[in-house]
């Protein structure tokens, strides 16, 4: 893979390091050729630096169970690297048994989300605020920042990698959810072998090319309104829309978050990459295949007061794709999975 190479800026990088002068070592992120080529730089907070203490000690963080009430849980579990950071559950389990109620979000390429809207409804307004909620929620970790704090402190190695990255042996939440932010900035998947069609340097199949051309057509797939042309790698246009799942809402998504009627059913539109390794699919992980999904949109659309325009063919059902269409979407669509994302020891325990 071609990769083009960007200052994890540090700008002062000591804002947070309690004025001692402490600069951690700067991290250079990665970034991808045919991301440069097509969309704008990455979006690293000017108060939460990349550097290289700071992943490593959200990577360590990640993996931890420590953050759980009871010691058994970590981040991981539920955002594992083998499903390109999701779960094969189609709702997680928390650590007393508790089930929950949407299907783990995969997390890759997230420093690309420009409009900073995270979670399926998109309440938290950062990739740090995401990370806070997860540890007290009552259906996953079931902790409290407090004990959380109190735990790392007790720790024989934690103080000093605190200090390493931050300058402080101080630890606090704040610092917590920084570190394990910068890690998850450096989960970067761009080495599909769509991605490799695009520089040049691999060539589709007779299948692929015209699950490509499905999917860009609006007579019959329609896809790319939501989840982008080829000129948006990112393959999702990371906004919420009501995608003909349901007539009534158990769940009001982005609704439920913003309080307005209008966006009931609306759920963050997900990536497309790693489809091959993040089944079930859904906000609620209804469908196990692939196939299910496809079979959706062609013909199992359900007409409901919020849905969205782009649901064009709601009262056929969907746009009636053929067999050989669907297979053809499929094949396209797989193409854009990322082994070697899933592969990266960057990115395993």
């Amino acid at each position: 893979m071609i990769l083009v190479f960007v200052a994890g800026l540090c700008y002062s990088c000591v804002t947070d390091n309690d004025d001692n002068g402490y600069v951690a070592t700067p991290f250079t992120l990665e970034v991808p050729q045919v991301f440069a080529e097509r969309i704008l730089p990455p979006v690293i907070p000017e108060d939460n630096p990349l550097t290289v203490e700071g992943i490593a000690l959200g990577k360590k963080l990640f993996f931890d169970p420590s953050l759980s009430a009871d010691g058994t849980q970590a981040c991981a579990d539920c955002h594992r690297p083998e499903n390109a950071f999701s779960d094969a559950r189609q709702f997680s389990i928390g650590i007393d048994g508790s089930v929950g109620t949407r299907n783990s979000m995969p997390l890759f390429n997230m420093a690309w989300n420009y409009n900073e809207e995270f979670f399926w409804d998109g309440r938290a307004q950062s990739l740090e605020e995401q990370i806070f909620e997860p540890v007290t929620n009552p259906i996953e970790m079931k902790n409290t920042w407090p004990n959380v704090e109190n735990t790392l402190r007790a720790s024989d190695t934690y103080p000093a990698l605190f200090e390493q990255a931050f300058g402080t042996t101080t630890i606090d939440s704040v610092r917590v959810s920084r570190a394990i932010a910068q890690f998850l900035r450096t989960l970067v998947s761009a080495n599909s072998k769509f991605d490799r069609f695009l520089l040049g340097q691999e060539e589709l199949t007779p299948s692929e090319e015209n699950g490509l051309a499905v999917f860009l057509d609006e007579s019959r797939g329609d896809c790319f309104h939501c989840h982008g042309l080829p000129a948006n790698p990112l393959w999702t246009d990371n906004i919420f829309h009501n995608n003909g799942l349901d007539e009534t809402f158990s769940d009001r998504g982005r609704g439920g978050f913003t309080g307005d009627p209008r966006e009931f059913g609306w759920f963050k539109s997900g990536s497309l990459r790693n489809l091959a390794y993040t089944a079930p699919y859904m906000h609620d992980g209804r469908f196990t295949t692939l196939d299910e999904v496809i079979d959706h949109y062609s013909e199992g659309l359900v007409f409901s007061e919020t849905i969205d325009p782009l649901m064009k063919k709601v009262a056929e059902g969907g746009v009636q794709l053929s067999d050989q269409d669907k297979a053809d979407l499929k094949a396209f669509l797989l193409s854009l999975s990322d082994p070697s994302f899933i592969n990266n020891p960057n990115f395993q325990q």
